[in-house]
Parts: structure tokens; sequence; C-alpha cells
């Protein structure tokens, strides 16, 4: 998952792009809310918003606002002061889907993004089945007939892409866009390889990643 960090904490963001990288998301760090803006102009990539109220160059409401008018549905998690209900409300009036209030504790922190994420994409289970492949995204498991197959972290991400937009063409700047934050250097090469290392965990059964040259992947279940 891609998760935009609006925050001008600096200790806090860096706590959550900690937290968040360590479970597997790809995430990104703005410090006002210009930046948060441009960002969301000119990137609709991100899976989830976390916005901060009080930031710099242009409020945090401002931001949400202006989100909503361009007739974005983006997720977008509220971050405020413990005393500021007022501010809470508006937020949730303007399309925030969820707030919590500062200080928070990270770990729930996590359980909300996860479930915003996939509110997101439509579905309330965090499993997402292919035939005997299912993924857990609250655990990060994968599993084929019931077996766990063992993935790294990058390998987890392409095969979440790849389960979201099964049986869909999916380029390979579709994938470095979902997989790598701003000033991560990742080539096509790189994508080719993370790709052969998947296939050999997972074409054990009857799904596979097929190649559309020049074009990207697509998951497919194979005939039986």
């Amino acid at each position: 998952m891609r998760i935009l960090i609006a925050e001008d904490d600096q200790v806090l963001a860096d706590g959550l792009l900690r937290t968040l990288r360590a479970s597997g998301a790809a995430a990104d760090h703005v410090a006002s809310g210009t930046e948060a803006d441009a960002a969301l102009l000119t990137n609709t990539e991100f899976d989830l918003l976390i916005l901060d109220l009080g930031l710099p160059r242009m409020h945090g409401l401002e931001v949400l606002k202006r989100l909503r008018a361009r007739g974005s549905t983006l997720p977008v998690l509220i971050l405020t002061a413990a005393d500021s209900v007022e501010e809470r409300v508006k937020g949730l009036d303007y399309g925030a889907d969820d707030y919590m209030a500062k200080p928070f504790s990270l770990q729930e922190l996590e359980a909300r993004v996860r479930a915003l994420v996939r509110r997101g994409m439509g579905g309330g289970s965090s499993t997402i089945k292919h035939g005997p492949l299912v993924y857990d995204q609250a655990g990060r498991v994968a599993t084929i007939d019931g077996h766990m197959v063992e993935l790294s972290a990058r390998e987890l991400g392409l095969l979440e892409v790849l389960l979201q937009r099964a049986g869909r063409l999916v380029s390979k700047d579709q994938l470095v866009e979902r997989l790598c934050e701003w000033g991560e250097e990742v080539s096509n090469n790189a994508i080719e390889v993370y790709i052969h290392r998947l296939r050999k965990k997972i074409e054990k059964g009857p799904v596979r990643i097929a190649t559309v040259r020049g074009l990207g992947y697509c998951l497919e279940k194979i005939p039986g």
C-alpha cells in the first residue's frame, strides 16, 4: 500500500514512517499543507492520506476540502489534538473517514490504516483470494492451498498489487508507483527480478504471472 503522511511534527512523522514502512507500506512525508495539496494533485496512486490538521501554509481542513472538491475518494485519517472536538467534527463533515486524537497508540493507528485501506478498495475482508492463493493483508501472510509461502517484504507488496488487480494488466510504471517511496530508485530491471522471484514461489499451483511483452504483468488462474 502507498501512504502519504502530512505532519509538521518531525519526531511524530519519523515514528509514523518507521512504523508503516516496517509493516510493508510505502510511506512518503510532507510537512506543510501546500506540499500535501501539491502531492495529492500530482500523484493518484496513494491508498491513504494521514492528515494532521494543524499544518503550516495551508490548514489540514483546507487540504481535505480541496481533495474532496476534486472528486477524490481517497481514504483520509485525521490526526488532531485531543481537545479539538470542533475541528474533528468539521473534518468528518468535510469528508474525512476517521480520526485519531494525539497522543495515540501506533498499534491502533496501524489497525485503522489497514481498515481504511480495505474500505477504500471496496472490501471489508482483510483477505484477497485468487484460486488457491490467499493473501491476508492484515497479517501480511500468503498461502497456497493452506500452505504458507515465504515472501520478502517487497515480494509481498508486489503480490498485493497484482492480487488487487487480478486478471488486469499492471504496467512496470504502475508497480514502481505503488511500491516505491519518493527518492527510491527502482529500475525496470529490478521489477523484472522481483517478478522472477515471486513467480518461483507462487507458480507451484494453478496460478501464474503472465508477461505481456512491453506492457506489463497480469495475475491469472491456469484453467484446470
